[in-house]
């Protein structure tokens, strides 16, 4: 008999009709190899669902269109019990605040939650620290790997290392793949920036009204994760954002005149390009400094880096080692003097020693990783001496220090 897990999904846009297309291709291959049946007995849009009692077949759209009906989270949780249904996850890939208010009650009824929406992660601390009580509470879990770096495991890197008592001190780096699409276009071509944001708009990179990538309220939710992934207290509001929308081309304004206007960021940016230092580019980051306490999105020049290759999602993650064992440390040093810093290359070195990072790198919007390789003590990657010394801003890189 296998076993069946019973997917309930919230949404069905792109990212919610990919994965039911992934998942009806791999059934077989699931059932064959880990004797696992997944099945969806429920699918919702913001408004309605569709009750499946033998699971979403093939023709699961038309089934949709003809049979979904108004629906409250209540009646899921209703038809779940009614039907005896185990081994549930609720998915949620919209980016509804209204689902996210659901969390508590779906955990306290037997469900898991994985979230591609990062509004769970981003609300009053109050919020985040109840659902976590009721995770423990319940025995259940709640993933959202991909609330920061799509595909890439930074959110529990970042976590293992901070409870691994690792001594991480800045996070800072380029956490939007849409705005480094376009700031590394607008690096190396010579368009207009409007020319470029409305190509990346056509290309599906941005969200479907750009101003939310452009104000760094994206940018600010994905800070203010990893943030709290290391237990650092903050709110959103705590976040200062430097926005990329202009005072006369903004929120302010309606869509239709937005769309219109949007050849008035042309000038303030071409001039930022121009004035910039040689060999300098654009790039728009976050920046957390425990060391002041600080959380910023701001738009910032930085020296190119040759090497890179364009257009590629790269994050970097530097931390320091604190010394566990500073007596033993002491008497190593009373028996054999120290030589590390007669020379340039032995202080390198030196801090190299102190000084740990990652490298881990994708094209955007394609989940291929290059994952570090993982030592058998720590699940902390091994470093590379080659690696000490990339201590710039990549376009597209995040780094931990």
């Amino acid at each position: 008999m296998p076993h069946r897990i019973n997917i309930v999904l919230f949404g069905i846009g792109n990212v919610g009709s990919t994965l039911i297309s992934q998942v009806l291709e791999s059934q077989q291959f699931f059932l064959e190899k880990k004797n696992i049946e997944l099945r969806f007995p429920i699918i919702t849009n913001s408004t309605l669902a569709f009750f499946e009692k033998d699971g979403i077949k093939n023709q699961w759209e038309a089934n949709f269109a003809q049979s979904a009906i108004p629906f409250r989270v209540a009646d899921i949780i209703e038809y779940a019990k009614n039907f005896e249904l185990e081994n549930l996850i609720a998915i949620d890939a919209t980016a509804s605040s209204e689902i996210v208010k659901s969390y508590i009650p779906l955990i306290q009824n037997g469900f898991h939650i994985v979230a591609a929406n990062k509004i769970a992660n981003t609300l009053g601390h109050d919020f985040y620290k109840s659902i976590r009580k009721n995770l423990k509470k319940f025995d259940k879990q709640f993933l959202y790997e991909t609330n920061v770096g799509a595909g890439l495991p930074v959110v529990n890197t970042i976590r293992d290392l901070h409870f691994s008592g690792e001594q991480i001190t800045k996070i800072r780096g380029v956490f939007s793949g849409s705005l480094s699409y376009i700031f590394n276009r607008f690096a190396k071509e010579d368009l207009p920036f409007s020319r470029i944001l409305q190509d990346a708009e056509k290309s599906g990179y941005t969200e479907p009204d750009s101003r939310e990538d452009l104000s760094g309220n994206d940018v600010a939710r994905k800070l203010l994760i990893l943030a709290r992934e290391i237990e650092f207290h903050a709110e959103f509001a705590d976040i200062k954002i430097t926005s990329l929308l202009l005072p006369n081309l903004n929120e302010k304004n309606s869509k239709a005149e937005y769309a219109i206007s949007k050849n008035l960021f042309d000038k303030p940016y071409k001039i930022a390009k121009l004035t910039q230092k040689e060999n300098h580019v654009l790039r728009y980051i976050g920046e957390l400094d425990l060391t002041n306490k600080t959380l910023e999105v701001k738009l910032v020049s930085e020296p190119t880096q040759r090497r890179r290759q364009p257009h590629r999602n790269l994050h970097q993650i530097l931390w320091r080692k604190p010394n566990r064992h500073p007596g033993r440390r002491s008497r190593q040093r009373s028996h054999r003097p120290r030589r590390t810093h007669r020379h340039p290359q032995n202080r390198r070195n030196h801090h190299a020693k102190r000084n740990r990072h990652v490298l881990i790198d994708c094209h955007p919007k394609i989940s291929r990783a290059r994952h570090p390789r993982l030592s058998s003590r720590a699940r902390h990657p091994r470093l590379s001496s080659r690696a000490q010394s990339r201590d710039k801003l990549h376009p597209s890189r995040i780094f931990f220090t």
